[in-house]
């Protein structure tokens, strides 16, 4: 694999635990650091504005600690980065892998303890192929299904009953009974009454129930995004580069899909 820069952020309430942790980090040439946080509401707003890879994250700062922040990251919908959690003590090691961090470091950091975090990183996102290579396995998904004849919908917006070709449509919706369409070009709803109905008129290689609330078309995917506990968010080609949640029991169809 080419080199990777790994772009990076170091979270931690002491100074000297912040210069201590960059001196090291100055030996691994593919490691970038962006900016560093004293705090826990620094580290919110540095991940948001710089969208890093990586972020060491210190458990215990005053105020909004390390768990505190990515609880704040998801309430905010900010993608998740890899996580490398650092602690004084050894209890955290636990709570550190049910949030799904790659790993944790104990204070004082030794280089070679430090050195196969990093190698698990790297791991992690060499694992991770090119967007486009994962929607192309995705797609096998629906080879073996028969093709339906090419549909049309009927969209009622700004008062007015539009008719779409189904493959326009990047993704529906349903909420309390009202069904949603969305192209490049409009959003508007949809005369069926239920998702299954909607889903019996399309493409089965094309469309897919992600979510019990939403049915995407699969070539309309922009891109596969990591999210909390293991999960996954399809951000979706409309305008608004809308995210959709990939529920627990089609999360688990798409690791398999694609090995993650």
């Amino acid at each position: 694999m080419a080199e990777m820069r790994i772009t990076t952020v170091i979270a931690d309430d002491e100074r000297p635990a912040r210069d201590e942790l960059a001196y090291l980090l100055k030996d691994f040439p593919d490691i970038e650091v962006l900016g560093q946080a004293r705090n826990g509401v620094e580290t919110v707003a540095l991940v948001r504005e710089l969208n890093p890879q990586l972020v060491f994250l210190d458990v215990e700062m005053p105020g909004l600690d390390g768990l505190g922040v990515i609880k704040k990251l998801v309430e905010k919908k900010v993608r998740l980065p890899y996580f490398v959690f650092v602690t004084a003590y050894d209890q955290y090691a636990v709570r550190a892998f049910e949030v799904s961090a790659l790993d944790y470091l104990l204070k004082p950091i030794a280089r070679s303890r430090l050195e196969r975090a990093i190698e698990k990183v790297r791991r992690a996102m060499e694992a991770t192929e090119s967007t486009q290579e994962k929607l192309d396995r995705l797609m096998k998904l629906f080879e073996e299904r028969p093709i339906p004849q090419k549909s049309k919908l009927v969209v009622r917006s700004a008062g007015r009953l539009s008719l779409v070709d189904s493959d326009e449509v990047i993704y529906a919706s349903i909420e309390d009974g009202v069904i949603s369409i969305v192209t490049r070009e409009l959003e508007g709803h949809s005369n069926f009454r239920t998702m299954e109905e909607l889903q019996a008129n399309l493409d089965p290689r094309t469309f897919w129930r992600v979510h019990r609330s939403y049915l995407i078309n699969t070539n309309r995917i922009r891109e596969v995004v990591p999210w909390f506990k293991s999960t996954y968010q399809l951000k979706m080609d409309d305008r608004k580069q809308t995210e959709i949640p990939v529920s627990r029991a089609q999360t688990r169809k798409l690791r398999e899909l694609l090995n993650l």
